[in-house]
């Protein structure tokens, strides 16, 4: 191989393996591994469906995944058929990462509570920050999750910036507030979830994800619960929630429900009748509640 040949070929390697992959499907581009932050020398990446007609701006919608937080192995691939659909609906849409709890340290969780909060709400702020780029409307974000993906959607949606929990992996100029979110069987006040899930193994990934049991830390299951923080001009939230779950009981969602209906904030809530535990992010619902809110004129 002749030199210039081999210039080109490492090139052309280089270029794969240093930018992010995009491909175009139907309707929309895809562009994967995208690093929005890099916080404790931990990249964080999130994928990205946009629509490939119009010029925009587009609003744009997050989609968290669930894992217990970390407390299974799970990724923001698995976000990724939502993010699809959503751009095919005229969304700019983005699955991403946030720092596990599986990850160690001297036998402890490295990254609890409220780093995964500062994580989403990052992304958040590296969107709008990027608006122009990547043809986003600044003003129109909604943020989606399942189970924990749902609870920290919630965090995001209800939380300030007076409650201390935006974290400091930059664009500080740039505001993390959503105008609209949609939970699939979230938690929502953590106390009540740890003592009353049917589930073996959830306490554990709460008290992993926490730090100890609700005996042990009552102030920070408090602080990390969403309920917390309702307010009555809050973004209008959709949650979606199976019947029968026995992960994250619907008790779970009637608690939000009334917290919201007490401070004159904005809450739907839709209950699959027989509905196990199941993420309904996705589902047409979901795109109709977003709409509503999102692609309204400003």
């Amino acid at each position: 191989m002749s030199k210039r040949y081999l210039v080109l070929f490492l090139a052309i390697v280089c270029y794969q393996f240093l930018t992010p992959v995009l491909s175009w499907s139907g309707d929309f581009s895809f562009e994967e591994d995208i690093v929005f932050a890099i916080v404790d020398q931990v990249e964080l990446k999130l994928d990205m469906a946009s629509p490939v007609d119009g010029n925009g701006p587009y609003p744009a919608l997050v989609y968290i995944f669930d894992g217990d937080w970390g407390y299974w192995p799970a990724g923001r691939n698995v976000c990724r058929s939502a993010i699809r659909r959503a751009a095919e609906r005229g969304y700019v849409a983005v699955t991403i990462d946030y720092r596990q709890t599986s990850i160690r340290e001297a036998g402890q969780a490295k990254y609890r509570f409220p780093d995964q909060v500062h994580d989403v709400k990052c992304a958040v702020r590296w969107l709008r920050a990027n608006a122009k780029k990547y043809r986003i409307d600044p003003e129109s974000i909604g943020a989606a999750g399942f189970c924990c993906g749902g609870h920290l959607a919630l965090m995001l949606g209800l939380t300030r910036p007076s409650d201390g929990l935006e974290g400091s992996c930059g664009y500080s100029e740039y505001s993390s507030r959503v105008q609209a979110v949609v939970s699939s069987a979230g938690p929502t006040e953590l106390t009540n979830l740890y003592l009353y899930t049917e589930n073996r193994f959830i306490p554990n990934a709460i008290a992993v994800f926490i730090g100890g049991s609700p005996q042990e830390m009552a102030v920070e299951y408090t602080i990390a619960s969403p309920v917390l923080y309702v307010y009555k001009d809050a973004p209008p939230i959709l949650t979606i929630h199976g019947e029968s779950d026995n992960y994250v009981p619907i008790k779970q969602a009637f608690l939000l429900d009334e917290k919201m209906k007490e401070m004159g904030a904005s809450h739907t809530l839709i209950i699959r009748k027989y509905g196990g535990h199941a993420d309904f992010t996705a589902q047409l619902e979901a795109f109709e509640f977003f709409d509503k809110y999102l692609k309204q004129e400003h």
